[in-house]
């Protein structure tokens, strides 16, 4: 493992299920501080601002600040801003991130939409965060009124799932390809495993992807797809982690471990 001169870790799954640290991810992580090892938290959590994400991590021991954590929708703040400036957003997310979305615009449901007419003052772009109880049927069939009459459509992530302390829960990703099959559209996606947030972290951490390593539970959207950047990358077997699920993966991560735990033991910090 020479030559990695910084981390890209994910959160949900890696260092916390329902936001418990796993057994331990603390003493890692504070592995990493103690060596001066650069990291940055990436995740498409999508419930919580990257301020209440690092307090949340505090709280359960992590040493880490709001500046370490990149999230899927300041991701997604940065790509609205480039590329639908000035445009009216309708954010179906479960969860309250406004403070994140630094710089755009975000409405509601136009008068003329709950009664079934096309409003003068429609949504321009479609945003999805992640799912929830607000992914109802009157609130997906609205979005699908909204990309027929020409709306964009934009996905911080296309999870399928993600663990909770009950269990597995449904996602984005289970509502999306549906969506976009009835409309005819495909959605522009700005988390993981979109290559652009990648570089994203990248830039944050001021290294290139070959000094790299990305540590992740899913294997297609934080492992491959760091690999297909040119990052290292590394796959934990807890948090949405299954064998059969690696199986039948369309490649192979470069370095499996059981836990976090066992990330400075592999980058040679014993």
């Amino acid at each position: 493992m020479k030559g990695i001169g910084a981390v890209l870790i994910d959160i949900d799954g890696v260092l916390t299920v329902s936001w418990k640290a796993l057994p331990g991810a603390v003493e890692a992580m504070e592995r990493l501080r103690a060596a001066e090892l650069p990291l940055v938290l990436v995740t498409n959590t999508t419930s919580r601002t990257r301020a209440a994400v690092a307090g949340r991590l505090a709280r359960e021991g992590f040493p880490v600040g709001a500046d370490d954590i990149l999230t899927a929708p300041t991701a997604t703040a940065a790509y609205l801003r480039a590329h639908h400036p000035d445009a009216r957003c309708l954010l179906i997310s479960s969860g309250e991130v406004g403070a994140d979305l630094e710089g755009v615009e975000l409405v509601g449901e136009p008068e003329g939409e709950r009664e079934g007419a096309a409003g003068r003052d429609a949504p321009d772009v479609i945003v999805f965060g992640g799912a929830g109880p607000e992914f109802s049927y009157p609130t997906l069939n609205r979005a699908f009124r909204h990309l027929q009459r020409g709306a964009h459509l934009v996905a911080m992530h296309r999870n399928l799932y993600w663990r909770t302390a009950d269990g597995f829960d449904l996602d984005t990703g289970a509502f999306l390809p549906g969506l976009e099959r009835a409309a005819g559209v495909t959605a522009t996606v700005t988390g993981k495993p979109s290559p652009a947030f990648f570089d994203t972290a990248l830039a944050h951490l001021g290294v290139p992807a070959s000094e790299a390593l990305m540590i992740g539970d899913d294997i297609e959207s934080d492992v491959l797809a760091a690999q297909r950047r040119g990052i290292t990358g590394v796959l934990v077997k807890t948090g949405k982690y299954l064998p059969e699920t690696h199986r039948a993966a369309d490649g192979t991560p470069d370095h499996v471990l059981d836990s976090f735990a066992g990330l400075p033991g592999l980058l040679g910090y014993t």
